[in-house]
């Protein structure tokens, strides 16, 4: 346990980021390698994006970066994971659980793999790969954030997995600072329309989303990782708060 006041750096301090290859996960983990991390960079299949990441940075300062692969829907896995990233840095200061999956799930059609899969890697992974990280967290008084979702208090329609498996997170998130005090802080940030969808949206529908955001545009990863910087760095009096960082469509739509 660290009994005195946190220090408001990331110098050499290991944080693991997961699904950090790609999209939102690799701005967040530039940004804190920017703001002198090691990171941990989690894949599942994009090994070549996560290995030229960690080149980048490792060319930048040596030794600061490194690549883990896991299955995170596979319990097993998350323990390994855990001892991996702490052999390789000595220590654990900080998670970010970002890997997820989206897609969505029409009343009708929902299979169990439907289920498995999505309330596995937006709810179950964050769960158990916090419970292993926990110890080696509390020793270093470190700090988790959780990528919620602006979908997990609205219903957005046929994605009734998705949005109950982020209200879930939600509620994770918040249990997790309660149990976890004084030693660990625990947060959330909940995106708004940052990246369009991989599959298919068309223009009429990212349109009317933007009608509904006040700030009238889309945001940007960077944004995202801006504020999981503040969360991990700056906010050492904040625990247990999800911040939306959508353009206030949260305020109403």
């Amino acid at each position: 346990m660290n009994d005195g006041m946190p220090e408001k750096t990331l110098n050499n301090k290991v944080i693991l980021v997961t699904g950090a290859a790609r999209r939102i996960g690799a701005a967040i983990v530039t940004r804190l390698h920017d703001n002198g991390a090691r990171v941990a960079i989690h894949y599942r299949g994009s090994a070549d994006e996560a290995k030229s990441l960690a080149g980048d940075f490792n060319n930048l300062r040596p030794d600061s970066a490194a690549v883990f692969q896991a299955d995170l829907n596979k319990v097993d896995s998350l323990s390994p994971l855990i001892d991996a990233v702490v052999s390789w840095g000595g220590s654990l200061n900080g998670l970010v659980n970002n890997a997820s999956t989206f897609y969505p799930t029409p009343i009708g059609s929902i299979s169990e793999q439907q289920w498995d899969d999505i309330l596995g890697s937006n709810l179950k992974a964050p769960l158990f790969l916090t419970q292993a990280a926990a110890p080696h967290l509390r020793e270093y008084g470190g700090a988790i954030v959780n990528i919620v979702d602006i979908y997990a208090d609205r219903p957005l329609r046929d994605h009734v997995l998705y949005g109950s498996a982020k209200a879930g997170l939600a509620m994770l998130t918040r249990s997790l600072a309660k149990d976890l005090a004084p030693d660990i802080r625990v947060n959330g940030v909940a995106p708004g329309a940052i990246i369009w969808p991989e599959n298919e949206m068309t223009e009429m529908n990212q349109q009317s989303i933007l009608r509904q955001i006040p700030l009238s545009r889309a945001g940007e990863p960077a944004d995202i990782a801006g504020c999981v910087l503040y969360l991990m760095r700056d906010a050492t009096y904040v625990t247990g708060q999800i911040i939306a960082v959508d353009g206030g469509r949260s305020t109403g739509w």
